[in-house]
Order: C-alpha cells, then sequence, then structure tokens
C-alpha cells in the first residue's frame, strides 16, 4: 500500500515556542484530511529552532494527543550526534514507527563518513530508523551503493526519505535494496508516480499540509488502481509546486495558506524567515484557490 506521510508544519507562540493548542489544530486537520503519517520535526516543522528537552517534549506532545489515530515518525537529526542518538531512542518509547535521521550538515562528507555516521548511528538505537537524504541542505548526497552496505550491516535501516532534484536516484536506491525490508519515499511531492513506479511507496510531502484530501485522494486512487483519477489529481500536485519556490522558507507560505483554508494558528516563523511580501501571498492564494476549484470539480 502506498502512503502519503505529512511533514507537518511547527505552530510557534510569539515567542518561537511551540504552541501545543495550534498544533491540535493542525493535527485534526490532517487526520481528518486522511494522511497515512505525520513527521515531527522535519525540515517543513523548522526543527532547527528548537533545544533537545524541547524536541522531547514536543515528540511526547504528538505521541499523547494523536494516541495512535495515525502513524508518527521523528525527525531526529541534531548537530551534537550523542543528542541524537538520545531523541531517537526516547521516541521509539513513545509509539513512534521510526526515528528518521538528516546526516550531519554544515562539514563535508564523503561516502565513507556518510555510512559511519548512520552505521554507528544505528548500533546505538533501540528501534527502526530511515535515512533523510536531503543534499540541498547538507551538502551531501548518500549513494545507493552505500545505503546497500548500510542495508547488509543493520537490520534496523528500514527507509529513507529521498528528498532529490533526480528521481533516478531514489530508483537507484530502490534497485540496490533489493531483498531486504526497505521502505523508499520521495520528498518531493511530484514524485509521487516515479517513485511507485520504481519500486518506492510513496511521498513525504509538504503540500499535504495544505491539501491533506488532495493527497489522500490521490494514494487511495493509486491504491484502487483507478489511474485516470490518479493522473488527475497528480497533475494538480504538480500545479501546486510553484509554491516551494515562492519564498525562501515556504513554512510561512504554508502556514499563511493553512489559515486561508479555515485553520485558527499564528503563522509565526522562526526568525529570519518570519516575513513574506504581501504580493507573493496573494500570488499563492490565488494558485491554491484555483486548485481547490479544479479539485471539487473532478
Amino acid at each position: 500500500m502506498y502512503k502519503i506521510i505529512t511533514p507537518v508544519v511547527t505552530i510557534f507562540d510569539e515567542h518561537e515556542n511551540p504552541d501545543y493548542e495550534a498544533n491540535k489544530k493542525v493535527i485534526d486537520f490532517l487526520i481528518e484530511g486522511g494522511v497515512d503519517g505525520i513527521l515531527v520535526l522535519g525540515s517543513t516543522g523548522e526543527f532547527t529552532g528548537l533545544t533537545k528537552k524541547e524536541k522531547g517534549d514536543f515528540f511526547k506532545f504528538y505521541s499523547e494527543y494523536t494516541n495512535g489515530r495515525v502513524e508518527l515518525y521523528a525527525g531526529t537529526g541534531c548537530m551534537n550526534f550523542e543528542d541524537t542518538v538520545e531523541l531517537s531512542n526516547e521516541i521509539h518509547s513513545m509509539g513512534y514507527t521510526a526515528a528518521m535521521v538528516i546526516g550531519p550538515y554544515y562539514y563535508g562528507l564523503d561516502q565513507e563518513k556518510i555510512f559511519i555516521f548512520y552505521n554507528t548511528l544505528a548500533k546505538a538505537l533501540n528501534g527502526e530508523l530511515y535515512i533523510y537524504n536531503f543534499p540541498a541542505r547538507t551538502g551531501h548526497s548518500i549513494t545507493p551503493q552505500t545505503v546497500r552496505k548500510l542495508l547488509e550491516e543493520n537490520n534496523n535501516i528500514v527507509g529513507i526519505k529521498d528528498s532529490v532534484s533526480e528521481p533516478n536516484h531514489t530508483n537507484l536506491i530502490c534497485l540496490e535494496a533489493e531483498g531486504h525490508a526497505f521502505t523508499a519515499y520521495s520528498g518531493f511531492d511530484d514524485q509521487f508516480l516515479y517513485n511507485i513506479s520504481s519500486g518506492g511507496n510513496g511521498c513525504i510531502g509538504g503540500l499535504s499540509n495544505i491539501v491533506p484530501e488532495i493527497w489522500s485522494d490521490l494514494v487511495k486512487s493509486t491504491n484502487n488502481k483507478d489511474f485516470d483519477r490518479s493522473l488527475r489529481l497528480s497533475h494538480l500536485i504538480h500545479k501546486l509546486m510553484p509554491l516551494y519556490d515562492m519564498d525562501s522558507n515556504f513554512s510561512l507560505l504554508f502556514k499563511k495558506l493553512m489559515v486561508h483554508r479555515g485553520i485558527g494558528i499564528s503563522t509565526r516563523a522562526i526568525f529570519p524567515f518570519d516575513q513574506i511580501q504581501e504580493e507573493t501571498y496573494k500570488k499563492a492564494e490565488r494558485l491554491l484557490d484555483n486548485v481547490i476549484e479544479e479539485y471539487n470539480r473532478l
């Protein structure tokens, strides 16, 4: 079965601390919209603005409030390796499906160092681990051969979020992972159909924050082999892709569009990404309205 997992936005108060009550509204919106899972504190969730304790408390809140209503994944990657290990082990006791860990950023990594990082991490965990490959943010990309080597050494490395501009990279990973229990998700919304045709399992796509019903309809249609509807819905997702490029950090824009959809939340984003030109927002709003109108006519 294919899935859509939402890398959820984080709602902050005026002090840039998580607003738990407002985040409940987002959770309910996504679950009612039919998403299969939620990735807490991924890139869309602006995880870099939180301390280790704030992250741990937020993971616990998510676990308690969702209460088994949806699959949960935790973005536990930190600049400090021991913090990553501790958070990744904490979330497994909270009922999360897996930790999803981005590779170390700022410093350059070759494939040997990438292998050492994930191999050491996997052996330090008491639960399952997803690799989060996002070369645009880390400056390095894990090769399919390194993935295969890691799978041969670690039974608890069970998947990847592959946020790459070239989808054949995910295809090659799927080929190298054959014979292993391994789940591959595309990190970009418009690669869903390519992903599943390559042997992948779906998408961890940020647009599902805004239009969870379109995304869940797309996944349901694909699982039901209604490919005519799948193509139509995929086309709508493709139409929304320009939203990612309208501002340097799209989380603020996404939150404003969620408010436009009726969710009563603050749109605050982490500094210095807490402002956007009104003309840019209005352009995004018109695009979203047109896509939703087209969806309602399907």
